[in-house]
């Protein structure tokens, strides 16, 4: 043991000591003043270079964006950017208002002290929070810091990016003509939550969850800590959404139709599959639904599965979900989410839709 310990002191020691004898300036001189080629590229430069790029190509670049099958990817592509963004930006910034200005305990106040009753209330109290599943993460588990009962932050966690007034309006305005989406949505979600909170009074163990702690905003201002929340959650969803919308624009434009069409008429298959797709896609609820609603081929209740089961268990999610409360948790709880959310986004959807 001491002989290992005592093997990175003398491994750090050598670049130290050969230091001041190779010429290379004293012991505590700055970094030399020629810097290299890589240090010096950043945003600006890699813009630059794209504009660059687009000028000296322009002409095989415009016969390619004249085909009709890139000409249909860009419609489906911009489409679905244009109307998510919006809700994406506003959710972001409301999710930031709340988590940086109200105070966490708040929510430990506000909950029944008793825990099987403060599942259903934490479920509902996602509506009073307008941001994606990237933001409720840190805040759920802010609230089990707080000593908030795991099952309630886990049904809050759950039920907040998919019953929230910017997800439910987004939904609105991707399904004009059917309202009744909106409604089966909500009520699916919340119902995913309860029950979600509830098998985890039963079954769930507290040494499953490692108490999460998040540092970058610790003693931040509240102002330096809002545009820090707001960057980070407009980098991390915005980048999964403009995947998500490539990823649309690719399945309208490169698998054939009588494929889709072959899926779609298949209710088991579509509702797997397209359960299987919101895992895979890890689109922020704020803008899932306009990529449901463009996947006009299948049945309004495989598109209500891909609506419910997205903002609750995606790639993206499982990892930050297993980078704040451990792996043990997450490997656990996605797996028990995605089937619970499928039963009852189906049964909601026979009934309702």
């Amino acid at each position: 043991m001491t002989m290992a310990n005592a093997a990175p002191d003398t491994t750090e020691a050598g670049p130290a000591s050969g230091a001041g004898p190779s010429g290379s300036g004293p012991p505590g001189a700055g970094p030399p003043s020629r810097r290299r080629f890589g240090d010096r590229i950043g945003s600006v430069e890699v813009l630059a270079a794209l504009l660059v790029l687009l000028v000296v190509f322009r002409g095989p670049l415009s016969t390619a964006i004249s085909s009709p099958r890139l000409q249909t990817w860009t419609t489906v592509f911009v489409s679905v950017m244009v109307q998510a963004v919006p809700f994406l930006v506003f959710g972001v910034v409301l999710s930031a208002v709340i988590a940086v200005f109200v105070p966490r305990s708040f929510w430990a106040r506000a909950l029944p002290k008793h825990p099987a009753l403060a599942v259903p209330v934490a479920s509902a109290a996602g509506v009073v929070l307008p941001g994606c599943e990237c933001g409720a993460v840190p805040i759920a588990g802010s609230l089990i810091r707080r000593g908030v009962t795991p099952a309630a932050a886990l049904a809050f966690l759950l039920a907040a990016p998919a019953i929230n007034p910017i997800v439910l309006a987004s939904t609105a305005v991707a399904f004009p003509n059917n309202p009744e989406m909106v409604v089966a949505r909500g009520l699916a979600s919340i119902v995913v939550a309860m029950i979600m909170g509830w098998l985890w009074l039963r079954l769930g163990r507290a040494d499953w969850i490692r108490l999460p702690h998040r540092p970058e905003l610790d003693g931040m201002s509240r102002g330096r800590a809002f545009w820090a929340a707001v960057r980070h959650d407009v980098v991390h969803a915005g980048g999964f959404l403009v995947l998500g919308a490539m990823a649309a624009a690719c399945i309208n434009v490169l698998v054939p139709e009588r494929w889709l069409q072959l899926v779609a008429d298949n209710p088991f298959l579509s509702v797997l599959v397209l359960a299987l797709l919101a895992v895979l896609l890890s689109i922020c609820s704020e803008a899932d639904a306009f990529v449901a609603a463009s996947l006009s081929q299948f049945s309004l209740t495989s598109r209500l599965v891909f609506l419910v089961v997205g903002p609750m268990v995606d790639l993206k999610l499982v990892s930050m979900q297993a980078g704040v409360f451990g792996r043990r948790f997450a490997f656990r709880f996605a797996p028990a989410t995605f089937a619970v959310a499928v039963v009852v986004a189906v049964a909601v959807g026979v009934v309702l839709l």
